[in-house]
C-alpha cells in the first residue's frame, strides 16, 4: 500500500503529527510513505523504517508556485491514500490533482485541545481506527554526553513574542556551571542571541558549548535527546526534548500551552504567568510590555529545577 502524507511546516508541529502518522500504520503496518514537506519536516521524519520517499516543497522558490505543486502532482504516480496534515489553499490544490483512491485533509478547529489531539482525531475519524498511538516518535538515537549537561534554547522561530531573554538563559546557567555541561541550542536565525548567552557566560569564565547553526535536524535531535535538563520557549526543539521524555522547563509567555505544551513527558515542567493579557498569540508582543516573559525572572526557573529534578541535581553533586 503506497500512502501519500503532506507533513507540518513546523518542526514542533511535525513532531506533534507523529503519533497520528503511527497510528496508521496500526491499521496499515506494511504502508509505504511518501512524505512531501519542508526541509525542516521532511528532514525530521526520513529516517522512519516506513519512509519510501522523500519530497521536500520547494515550490515557493519557483516563478509559478501553482504550476510547481501540479507538476510535483502528476509525477508522483497512483496512491491508495493520501493524507494532508496541512489546512492551506496550496494543499488543498495539490490534493485535488493527486492521484489517490481516497483523499483526507486536515481541517483547523478553535477547540482548546492539544495539537497532538487534533491530528490524532482527524486520522481516527478518517481512517475509522479503533485504536490510535499515543506517544512522539523521532528515529534518531541520543547523545551521550560525557558530563551531566544543562541545555538552553533561547530562540523560536514564530516571533520575538515567544522568547526569554538571552540575560535570563544565562542567569540560569551560571547558578548551575559548576555541576553541567552549558549546551545552547539555536538555527542560524537565532545565533544573535545564543550568542549573547556565550558573552555573558564568558565574561564569567564559564565554559560553554555554542551549537546555534552548527547542527542539522539528525544532530539537533540527537544532542537534545541526551541533555540532562532542557530549559527551553515554545518552539520546535522544545517537542524534541518531550520525544525523548527529557526534563524540560518549558517558558511559555504569548502562546496557548494547553494546545502547545510537552505532549506525554512528565518529566517537563511548565512556567508562565496568569495575565490578563495572555495568550495573545501574536509574534510581537501588541502591548510593548512583554511582561508575560519580562517578570517570569530567572529565580523562578531555578527554584523550579532545584524542586522538580532533586535526582539529577544530587546525582551529579555525588560524581
Amino acid at each position: 500500500m503506497r500512502i501519500f502524507i503532506e507533513l507540518p511546516t513546523w518542526l514542533g508541529d511535525c513532531i506533534m503529527a507523529t503519533p497520528a502518522i503511527e497510528s496508521i500504520l496500526l491499521k496499515f503496518p506494511k504502508a509505504k510513505f511518501t512524505f512531501f514537506g519542508s526541509f525542516a519536516a521532511t528532514e525530521l521524519i526520513k529516517n522512519h523504517p516506513n519512509c519510501e520517499q522523500i519530497l521536500i516543497d520547494d515550490s515557493k522558490k519557483n516563478k509559478s508556485r501553482f504550476l510547481s505543486i501540479f507538476k510535483t502532482a502528476k509525477t508522483l504516480g497512483k496512491f491508495d491514500i493520501a493524507i494532508s496534515f496541512r489546512s492551506s489553499f496550496t494543499s488543498r490544490f495539490l490534493m485535488f490533482f493527486l492521484s489517490a483512491k481516497r483523499k483526507f485533509k486536515f481541517k483547523k478547529t478553535k477547540n482548546i485541545t492539544h495539537q497532538v489531539k487534533k491530528y490524532q482525531n482527524f486520522i481516527q475519524q478518517s481512517l475509522n481506527l479503533d485504536i490510535i498511538h499515543d506517544e512522539l516518535k523521532l528515529d534518531f538515537e541520543p547523545f551521550k554526553f560525557e558530563k551531566k549537561s544543562i541545555g538552553l534554547n533561547p530562540g523560536a522561530s514564530y516571533g520575538s513574542a515567544k522568547r526569554w531573554y538571552p540575560e535570563y538563559f544565562a542567569e540560569v546557567a551560571k547558578e548551575f556551571s559548576s555541576e553541567f555541561e552549558i549546551v545552547i541550542f539555536g538555527s542560524k536565525s537565532e545565533a544573535e542571541i545564543c550568542n549573547k548567552i556565550e558573552e555573558i557566560l564568558t565574561k564569567e569564565n564559564i565554559e560553554c558549548e555554542n551549537l546555534a547553526g552548527k547542527t542539522d535536524i539528525k544532530e539537533l535531535c540527537e544532542k537534545i535527546g541526551g541533555i540532562d535538563i532542557f530549559i527551553t520557549n515554545d518552539s520546535g526543539p522544545m517537542h524534541i526534548a518531550a520525544a525523548y521524555k527529557v526534563p524540560t522547563i518549558a517558558i511559555f509567555g504569548p502562546t496557548k500551552f494547553k494546545e502547545t505544551s510537552p505532549w506525554h513527558n512528565d518529566k517537563a515542567h511548565i512556567l508562565h504567568l496568569n495575565l490578563k493579557c495572555a495568550p495573545c498569540m501574536k509574534r510581537v508582543c501588541p502591548i510593548g510590555t512583554h511582561e508575560c516573559m519580562k517578570e517570569l525572572k530567572p529565580q523562578m526557573i531555578i527554584e523550579a529545577i532545584r524542586k522538580n529534578f532533586k535526582e539529577i541535581l544530587e546525582k551529579r553533586a555525588s560524581i
